[in-house]
């Protein structure tokens, strides 16, 4: 039996897409909220509201916050190269944090989320974080999660008052693969995702997002539905 109603941080990505579509065979209303923060990728803003739409979602909701003035990542900042990849091995197996990490930024999105999640009387926080194929970023560990449910709970009028969040991370420890078919076996469409650092569309290939893309759809034997799209879209010009 389906219960409450549960809030979906969408970026408009693979990930988050999956992450609404779980959402939706668990609880009865599920709302969306996407953030505009001045990412080089913008045009994934108003994918997510039409993967949104698609997905019949009870609201959605474009929040703007400027992490493009704080800098320090190749995904807000233009004079900071996005890294080009040759292989998913290659994206998983390198150390340390990708310059592709936005400062904090699944911090400010969850309280955020938490503050509108409040006023609309939603405790559940649903998003795509993995540990899995971006365990370079700090924001996308379970412990932090963990920490992050608690603080938002001892820090509003909806946890003093026993109603606690909860974060909920259905993919934190799925491989890009096993989410693709997770999302498959749920009725997902991808044909609108982006997950391209630069935004485009047909996507790159190159950026780490890119290639983790291309290989999770090849060792699944499928044809990725974003290239489908463009195919269709070609042959009809």
């Amino acid at each position: 039996m389906k219960s409450q109603e549960a809030l979906v941080i969408l970026s408009g990505g693979l990930d988050s897409t999956t992450a609404l579509y779980w959402a939706r065979e668990r609880f009865k209303r599920v709302h969306t909220l996407t953030f505009s923060y001045g990412q080089s990728h913008e045009v994934e803003v108003e994918r997510a509201r039409e993967i949104a739409e698609r997905a019949k979602v009870a609201s959605h909701k474009v929040f703007r916050v400027a992490l493009n003035e704080i800098g320090g990542s190749a995904l807000t900042q233009a004079d900071i190269p996005i890294p080009e990849r040759k292989s998913a091995s290659e994206v998983i197996g390198s150390n340390g944090i990708p310059i592709t990490y936005v400062p904090f930024r699944n911090g400010i999105f969850l309280s955020i989320a938490a503050a509108y999640a409040e006023v609309k009387g939603i405790s559940h926080l649903v998003g795509g974080w993995n540990a899995v194929d971006y365990s370079g970023y700090p924001d996308c560990r379970r412990e932090f999660l963990n920490a992050m449910e608690r603080a938002v709970t001892l820090g509003s009028k909806a946890g003093v008052e026993g109603r606690p969040f909860t974060i909920h991370a259905p993919l934190i420890s799925l491989s890009k693969a096993e989410i693709i078919a997770l999302g498959l076996s749920l009725g997902a469409d991808y044909s609108l995702t982006l997950s391209c650092y630069r935004g485009e569309d047909p996507p790159c290939g190159r950026c780490d997002s890119c290639v983790l893309r291309e290989d999770a759809w090849r060792r699944l034997g499928f044809m990725d539905h974003a290239i489908e799209r463009v195919i269709r879209l070609r042959s009809r010009s």
